[in-house]
């Protein structure tokens, strides 16, 4: 098994479904089509886990074949303990989206699932990529679907500004990360005596074994970690994240919290690339994850839609997982790529239940919501459970990632871990408080009254989000086991 391509098979599902979803006959609905491809791309991603061998550090699975010979560029794919597990959590994310568009995409359905299955391509390629141009091509190309998901598919009258809005955002972030890539090549090139074009590389693990002067070290730790902060997103760069969450198509926009693309870039480009320079700058990492707890759980306490809240409550949760990576240890590493795997499942969950939310309500402001828990007792309870688990609820996954990076952060920036604890108090009480006036006190709305419970087919998706939310919270060794050798590694490179 682990001799075939698995990596390129996966690569390769996502394109060629959306070409055949234009080939298809007419007959066949193209949500049908999506669905299935998607739930292959579930068991490839499965297969991929299965052929990891989790008691080895280095990249694995790789395939390799040159790209752009002249320049060095190669299609280089493989993975690693901090990347593995994020290919499945993608597959089954998207195939959550594909149910939760199953009623609301009316206009061009064929459209929007090729582009969908388009931005999955993306996202995996992001994951897989161990050619910084590569990656690069991906990270770019994982802008492009979104653009019209979002312009095409929003619920708000401001979906095509917000649609625009991310995406010259996310332009301008690709530059600092391609200098970045470029200068890590050059140095490669200067360093090897080959020159250029002979001696440039592209290649992560041959870059991570070619040292960097102090002063470039320090620019490409900075270039990279601005590239990657605005995706992330970080605090004051966040501003597209709540506007996008109120604009634009809310299942969709579960990708966006479900999966930080940016801070898998920070643990897996920016810190071990340039490790002395983040090490010098521990304080600026540790300051931003400070403020964006801080700030993000204030800004949630304030707001009357539960989009908007779940935007801001992202924006606070991200900051821990900043404040995971700058402990700069094992335990804070572990922590911060679980936490990242657990938005998946828990903020990825509570967008997509909200979707159902909006689907029956056509609002998801508090005003509108009134005394939903007397309708729609199911989709109320999962919606609580997500809310619980995002909160760090024992026996639930964002328990042990929580403490470990707590545990983590209180050894090596002992402020900021106490400052942790606060904004953990605060989550709690803008979540609980908005959920008490969305669903508690008297029906008060026609809506609300009629409004439909959970559907089979998406009842059976939350529960296996919530089903898995448990099993990784009361045995979260099946995860860490196969993250801890990596992270070691990863951790070594600080020493």
């Amino acid at each position: 098994m682990s001799e075939l391509p698995l990596l390129s098979l996966l690569l390769l599902l996502y394109p060629a479904g959306a070409l055949l979803l234009w080939l298809a006959p007419k007959a066949l609905a193209p949500r049908v089509l999506a669905l299935a491809l998607n739930a292959i791309g579930v068991a490839l991603s499965l297969l991929v886990l299965a052929a990891f061998d989790g008691a080895q550090p280095d990249f694995q699975l790789q395939d390799r074949a040159p790209w752009i010979p002249s320049l060095n560029v190669d299609y280089a794919v493989g993975v690693d303990g901090i990347s593995v597990l994020f290919l499945p959590a993608t597959a089954l994310l998207f195939l959550g989206v594909t149910i939760a568009s199953w009623n609301s995409v009316q206009h061009l359905p064929r459209l929007y699932f090729s582009l969908l299955l388009l931005q999955a391509g993306a996202t995996v390629g992001v994951f897989c990529a161990i050619d910084t141009m590569l990656f690069f091509l991906f990270w770019e190309l994982s802008l492009v679907p979104f653009f019209f998901l979002a312009n095409l598919w929003g619920v708000g009258p401001h979906r095509s500004y917000a649609a625009t809005k991310y995406t010259l955002v996310m332009l301008g972030a690709g530059v600092p990360l391609l200098f970045g890539f470029l200068v890590l090549a050059f140095n490669h090139a200067a360093l090897s005596g080959a020159g250029l074009p002979g001696g440039l590389s592209f290649d992560l693990p041959t870059l991570l074994q070619t040292p960097l002067p102090d002063r470039l070290e320090l620019a490409v730790f900075l270039l990279l970690l601005l590239g990657f902060a605005v995706k992330t997103p970080v605090y004051p760069l966040h501003m597209w994240l709540p506007l996008l969450a109120m604009e634009g198509p809310i299942a969709v926009t579960a990708l966006l919290t479900g999966l930080k693309l940016g801070a898998y870039g920070i643990i897996r480009f920016a810190v071990p690339l340039a490790p002395e320079a983040a090490q010098d700058l521990h304080g600026l990492l540790a300051g931003l994850g400070v403020i964006g707890l801080i700030f993000g759980a204030v800004a949630a306490l304030a707001q009357t839609n539960l989009r908007s809240m779940l935007a801001y409550a992202s924006l606070s949760h991200v900051g821990l997982v900043l404040l995971g990576i700058a402990a700069f240890n094992q335990q804070g590493v572990q922590g911060a790529v679980l936490q990242l795997l657990n938005f998946t499942l828990v903020a990825g969950g509570a967008f997509l239940v909200t979707a159902f939310l909006r689907q029956r309500l056509g609002s998801t402001d508090v005003t509108a919501m009134g005394g939903a828990a007397r309708s729609m007792p199911l989709l109320a309870g999962f919606l609580l459970f997500f809310g619980l688990a995002g909160m760090g609820l024992p026996g639930t996954s964002g328990f042990p990632a929580e403490l470990l990076i707590l545990m983590a952060t209180l050894q090596t920036h002992t402020g900021a871990g106490l400052a942790a604890l606060f904004a953990m108090v605060l989550g709690a009480a803008y979540f609980l408080d908005m959920y008490r006036r969305a669903f508690f006190g008297p029906v008060t709305r026609e809506t609300v009254a009629r409004a439909q419970d959970l559907r089979p087919r998406e009842l059976a998706l939350v529960l296996l989000f919530a089903g898995l939310i448990v099993l990784f919270g009361l045995f979260p060794a099946l995860l860490l086991e196969l993250i801890q050798p990596s992270a070691t590694a990863w951790a070594a490179r600080l020493r």
